[in-house]
């Protein structure tokens, strides 16, 4: 079996690697965890590499509970990007991201090859979340969707293709739960889903859709206000789809 070796003496499998879109819902808005390179400004998503005696279901969990520090959530394997082009464009940014980080052309130079990536996106509870940056990062930061910033090589692409996944999987994946706590309002849920698909929805017309859909059980009242004001509190009669 073919294998490289990085800079850290360990073996992936080569021309491979792997792409995390890792979403987190806080504040009324839809975020990405995005890290950012050592002794650099450049913004990236959290990806790694597949070892030889790994699945690549595997290897994408290893990489977000390395990042996030959680088991067991919503995690689905989206895209192939593929592109002859994807790291042609960028090999001034790959060895100017390298050179930042203080590391020889020898230690890179396995990098600069020619990658293709399988994308994943994952659905977190931010409260959760212990957030870890790794060796060739300093910083990891949720950023709101509708302000990402140019990331590394074709890191914006593959957030837009998470996104209009995770938009087209909303009703039949249940896939907006998997954002929320264990027990929500459903102007909560409402706004998840208004954010997801980025315009309003009428209130009366959300809530007769979702509750046709007998998933949720009521649970009480959230005393917010005076009691003619207060919410009912629902929960997912199940634990939402996760693979």
């Amino acid at each position: 079996m073919s294998v490289i070796i990085d800079a850290l003496n360990r073996p992936w499998l080569p021309y491979l690697s792997v792409d995390c879109v890792i979403f987190g819902f806080k504040d009324n808005r839809l975020n990405v965890l995005l890290l950012t390179f050592k002794n650099s400004k450049v913004q990236c998503l959290s990806g790694g590499f597949v070892k030889p005696e790994e699945d690549v279901d595997t290897a994408a969990k290893r990489i977000l509970f390395n990042r996030t520090g959680l088991k067991d959530i919503y995690l689905e394997q989206f895209y192939t990007f593929g592109n002859l082009k994807r790291n042609q464009t960028a090999q001034a940014e790959h060895q100017q991201v390298n050179a930042d980080m203080g590391r020889s052309k020898e230690h890179y130079e396995w990098l600069s090859d020619r990658y293709i990536t399988i994308g994943y996106f994952a659905l977190v509870d931010i409260e959760k979340v212990n957030v870890s940056p790794d060796e060739i990062s300093s910083e990891a930061n949720w950023v709101d969707v509708e302000k990402i910033p140019n990331l590394f090589l074709d890191h914006n692409e593959i957030v837009e293709k998470a996104l209009e996944r995770l938009r087209e999987s909303l009703d039949t994946r249940l896939l907006a739960f998997n954002l929320l706590p264990e027990t929500f309002t459903m102007a909560e849920l409402q706004r998840v889903y208004e954010v997801i698909l980025g315009k309003e929805l009428v209130r009366t017309n959300f809530q007769r859709k979702i509750l046709s859909m007998d998933i949720l059980d009521r649970i009480e009242k959230k005393y917010t206000g005076g009691a003619h004001k207060a919410p009912y509190v629902y929960k997912l009669k199940s634990e939402p789809v996760s693979q």
